[in-house]
């Protein structure tokens, strides 16, 4: 069209566009007939369908109804989905926005179970006067009446344009300068990433795909990128929203409307495209791209004809095309799990300072202080420094403090609610945009991905496969994960060399609802028991010699799954399975410090009607009484680890019998009046059956025992001659845990006796040991012997943190040595006498350090580069 004058219609070879109303899934066969009827008379069909989807955007709707000519509405049973805090369904909305002089064809199928709010809806249309109302029983019948009914209207059209007076310029769209929004809070923690995908821009990449899970923050990031290379990009930056797109054919025509470009039906879009960008340096985001992931080839072809062109694109799945530099977008750095949570150290995490941020905007009196940083922290750590789930969380400050958020994100997605109205309807709870990633998968990967549900934080690969047999996607494991993995909905990492998967707390927890909701998480739970049991059977062996490091490193990456077996079989009442589970991993759980955790599951056992074996009772009657041992040793728990004595021996297990033995000798030493002459005939027995059994990780512990005895009765050089004993057996067989052990228990004697330097280096020794097993107990006692050390040189402040680090590992852990062993105390109170000050600002740097920074600050300097990757762990 040229000239001066534009006529009221288009002639039909300007390809007037039909947009399609409709519910999705009933009307699936009458929108494919309306489709045909429209293609047949050369029209372009916006197949536009928003009715049956949740949470529509309104703003969606009126782009695209403001690009058609015609609406075209199909209605039969159904009203369709009315999204919270909207009055009306996405069906009747449609309707609602169509301009009041677009020509509105209307068909009503023939029903007798008509929802009362779409009789309402039809009775409205038929008092319309811009509409024409017809009935259909068929989709043969529609795909006719749609046909016959748009070829008059155009001919009527035609006929009305041919009376109409022409006058007025014709109207061009303007391209708009710039369409990047403009967000409505402070964004937080991203400046390197900011930085980072700038630099691949500059690098001349010409896609960069944003990828992760719904929440994690690539929508912000990507419209904070785009307001960074305002330079780099001088002729514009696009911003596209396709949240609500859904039909990968709707692609280009969403660009070409952005672009501010018109299909005239002149010539193709992407033709038009290419000589709108020619030669322009220009970014396109290209926001929400996953539920159009089909249409990923298109921007190769967008390359070819507009190489001048970069795109930066937001998606929870991996596109998978040429040229596709894909970054990943992770959470934000939380709160160290192990530092004492002071509001310094929250207020320097990125997810501690955006909790505080989004808090402040619905309280302004929120303040982060010593009472509620600790609960910000953990808010932080349960939700993974997820920015969705934070902001979720901190809007409920409200109604409860930091710490009634902390306990009620046992259960996070009923928490996590938004109350803000414009916030996109797929980011106004935690279970919506999870919804949204869980529906663009098909049914086989929907169903791996509620059977991970029963899996606690990570996993591994085989794993995976061994819970498969007989579920809906058995044999496509490795496939299934790569698909969930591209989805951001598994997450995967390396992990001393190993590949580890991992869920978000949130996406477990829906996971495993839906698990139950389907009836099987029962046999799930079962088989993940079954296949952890049988890990444990294969695994625990080495911990007792030379594998003991790799079996250690192999367990810590199953901990959480390992605990969660052992509960599932104890709920199950399969109690010997549980025993004997828990039995074979007696030396983990004393390196890891969990024999608390295992007391209460044998409790638990104990308590149950079920009958159990006596070696069962036995273990269970054993972990119940080892705490006890140590913290609040009486005659009852010496009496009671006699019982496991004879339980054992009935049994017929020497070796545990042995280890009994020598555990009830140990109880008599810690007894305030303690039984040494009996304790020390136990343990002699003990050494020797052991020895003779060819348990070699047992014998060397019961050594270190016998050494502690001997240095009760001040028999120092008998005690040094024990813990050699026991440090050569243990290297003899690589059984590092009882080298550190028992080296400790060799520095403090080196202190007791004068020998600062020796000492040094037997707890530097046995600190790498520890760390290299991530046994926190041995790095306290490491930490204790070096805070002597320091104190004994003069160093207040270095001995004050040292000690300030330890106590807060002990604490933490629950496990407390003799007094008459904790020989740091008399030199840390005698510094502390001459230099208070000094020990208290250490006392005070101490509380605000994680176990890695301590560990790093105890070491010479020249161990530190070499236990680094260790630490990294921590």
């Amino acid at each position: 069209m040229t000239g001066a004058h534009r006529p009221v219609i288009r002639t039909p070879d300007q390809r007037l566009r039909v947009f399609v109303s409709s519910t999705l899934r009933e009307l699936a066969e009458e929108r494919r007939a309306a489709r045909a009827a429209i293609e047949r008379i050369r029209l372009a069909p916006v197949m536009f369908e928003l009715g049956a989807r949740p949470h529509p955007p309104r703003a969606l709707y009126r782009s695209y109804l403001s690009q058609s000519d015609v609406f075209v509405g199909i209605y039969a049973d159904s009203y369709g989905w009315v999204a919270p805090d909207e009055e009306v369904s996405g069906l009747e909305d449609e309707y609602n926005l169509a301009p009041p002089e677009m020509p509105k064809l209307i068909y009503i199928r023939a029903s007798e179970h008509r929802e009362p709010r779409l009789e309402e809806l039809i009775a409205r249309i038929r008092e319309d006067d811009s509409a024409a109302y017809l009935p259909f029983e068929s989709a043969a019948e529609l795909e006719e009446k749609v046909s016959n009914d748009l070829a008059t209207l155009l001919a009527e059209r035609f006929d009305e344009s041919k009376l109409q007076p022409r006058g007025g310029a014709e109207e061009i769209p303007p391209t708009p300068e710039s369409r990047i929004p403009v967000p409505p809070t402070t964004t937080i923690g991203r400046e390197r990433e900011i930085a980072e995908v700038r630099e691949l821009f500059e690098r001349g990449t010409k896609l960069v795909s944003l990828i992760g899970p719904g929440g994690i923050g690539k929508s912000r990031l990507a419209i904070e990128v785009a307001q960074s290379t305002a330079d780099l990009f001088p002729d514009g930056r696009y911003f596209l929203p396709l949240e609500g797109v859904f039909e990968p054919g709707l692609l280009v025509p969403t660009i070409a409307y952005v672009l501010g470009i018109r299909d005239t039906g002149e010539a193709a879009l992407e033709e038009r495209i290419a000589r709108a960008l020619a030669g322009r340096r220009v970014l396109l985001v290209l926001d929400n791209f996953e539920q159009i992931v089909e249409a990923a080839p298109l921007l190769v072809r967008l390359f070819a004809v507009a190489p001048t062109v970069s795109l930066l694109v937001t998606s929870r799945t991996v596109l998978r095309i040429r040229g596709e530099r894909v970054y990943d977008v992770k959470a934000l750095a939380v709160p160290d799990a192990v530092a004492r949570a002071g509001p310094e150290r929250v207020r320097r995490s990125p997810a501690g300072a955006l909790f505080v941020d989004r808090a402040q905007a619905v309280k302004p009196d929120f303040e982060l202080n010593d009472e509620n940083a600790a609960a910000v922290s953990d808010i932080c750590r349960r939700l993974e420094g997820l920015p969705l789930a934070i902001e979720l969380a901190a809007a409920k400050v409200r109604l409860l403090t930091p710490r009634g958020i902390a306990q009620r994100l046992e259960q996070s997605l009923p928490l996590l609610t938004a109350a803000a109205r414009d916030l996109p309807s797929r980011h106004r709870t935690m279970r919506a945009t999870i919804d949204w990633s869980v529906s663009l998968l098909p049914p086989e990967q929907r169903a791996m991905l509620e059977d991970l549900g029963v899996f606690a934080r990570q996993f591994t690969l085989e794993a995976v496969e061994a819970l498969g047999e007989g579920r809906p996607w058995e044999g496509q494991a490795i496939d299934g994960i790569a698909a969930l993995v591209d989805a951001s909905l598994v997450k995967q990492a390396e992990i001393g060399g190993r590949s580890v998967l991992s869920l978000l707390a949130v996406v477990r927890e829906y996971a495993l609802g839906q698990l139950k909701e389907h009836g099987e998480a029962g046999r799930m739970r079962a088989a993940h028991a079954d296949y952890y049991s049988a890990l444990v059977a294969a695994v625990a062996p080495g911990l007792r010699g030379a594998g003991q490091g790799d079996a250690v490193v192999q367990l810590g990456l199953e901990l959480p799954n390992l605990r969660a077996a052992v509960r599932h079989l104890v709920h199950i009442n399969r109690l010997d399975d549980a025993g004997d589970f828990a039995w074979r991993l007696l030396v983990y759980w004393w390196i890891a410090g969990f024999f608390g955790e295992v007391r209460v599951w044998m409790l638990e056992l104990l308590g149950k009607d079920t009958p159990i074996t006596p070696h069962t009772r036995a273990v269970a009657w054993f972990f119940s009484l080892w705490s006890e041992m140590w913290q609040h040793p009486t005659e009852e728990v010496v009496a009671g680890l006699g019982e496991c004595v004879r339980l054992f021996t009935e049994s017929e297990d020497g070796d545990a019998a042995a280890m009994a033995v020598a555990a009830r000798a140990t109880a008599r030493l810690q007894l305030p009046l303690p039984d040494l002459d009996t304790a020390e005939r136990e343990l002699r027995e003990a050494v020797e059956r052991l020895r003779e059994l060819g348990n070699p990780w047992a014998e060397a512990i019961t050594e270190v025992s016998r050494g502690r005895l001997a240095w009760l009765r001040g028999l120092t050089d008998d005690a040094q001659s024990c813990f050699d004993r026991a440090t050569e057996v243990a290297e003899s067989v690589g059984d590092l845990f009882t080298v550190s052990v028992a080296g400790n228990h060799q520095a403090r004697l080196q202190l007791v006796r004068g020998e600062i330097d020796a000492a040094e280096a037997g707890c530097v020794r046995t600190l790498l040991v520890s760390v290299r097993l991530h046994f926190e107990e041995g790095v306290a006692y490491a930490l204790e012997g070096l805070c002597a050390v320091a104190a004994a040189r003069g160093e207040a402040e270095r001995a004050g943190t040292l000690w300030a680090v330890a106590d807060g590992i002990r604490q933490r852990i629950g496990v407390f040595d003799a007094e008459a062993f904790t020989v740091h105390m008399p030199q840390l109170d005698a510094i502390r006498a001459t230099e208070p000050q000094g020990v208290a600002a250490g006392e005070r740097h101490g509380r605000d350090l994680s176990v890695a920074e301590a560990i790093a600050l105890a070491l010479p300097e020249q161990e530190r580069e070499r236990i680094a990757p260790a630490l990294a762990s921590w």
